[in-house]
């Protein structure tokens, strides 16, 4: 999939076709853990000072069976970082198969509805719902959208986005 057919990419369009003057910065990496994305978050938010960070991170961590608390404790600490530094957060909701046993998975399902009620930010619900059962709209590995998913899950992150926008 090209850069421009992926959702950030598509919503860099949507907030300049709606007027916004927002800049998308994509700052994922293929594979990455919350340890990662917690190591990386302050030297990212001192550098785009943004208005909205949007933490979709975790389901590497799931996979990787790492403790339900430590992911539990990278997400609060980058929830915390982003709000000291006045942005907004939205929290993607993740998932993992059931195959990780049912206490596991039901903690690691639950974890981010808690951090959303404890921190009172907005909860992006999972992005691969209505998505992943569908095999035109995942790529062969059975984890990963395809470019033809890219607008869905653009509207899914663009209701939660919106309200959080000053108009425009």
């Amino acid at each position: 999939m090209e850069i421009s057919q992926s959702w950030p990419s598509l919503l860099q369009q949507r907030l300049i076709e709606n007027g916004y003057t927002h800049q998308v910065f994509n700052s994922s990496i293929a594979g990455d853990t919350t340890q990662g994305g917690a190591t990386r978050l302050p030297r990212l938010l001192d550098k785009n000072q943004p208005d909205v960070v949007i933490l979709e991170l975790g389901g590497n961590d799931g996979l990787r069976g790492l403790p339900i608390e430590v992911t539990g404790k990278n997400l609060s600490s980058m929830i915390e970082q982003s709000q000291s530094a006045g942005a907004a957060v939205i929290l993607s909701e993740m998932r993992i198969p059931p195959n990780y046993g049912r206490t596991y998975t039901e903690k690691f399902n639950t974890l981010y509805t808690t951090l959303a009620d404890q921190y009172n930010v907005s909860l992006l619900p999972f992005l691969l719902d209505d998505i992943a059962l569908q095999p035109d709209l995942m790529m062969a590995d059975g984890i990963h959208p395809t470019a033809k998913a890219q607008p869905l899950i653009l509207d899914k992150v663009w209701r939660q986005l919106e309200p959080l926008l000053p108009q425009p």
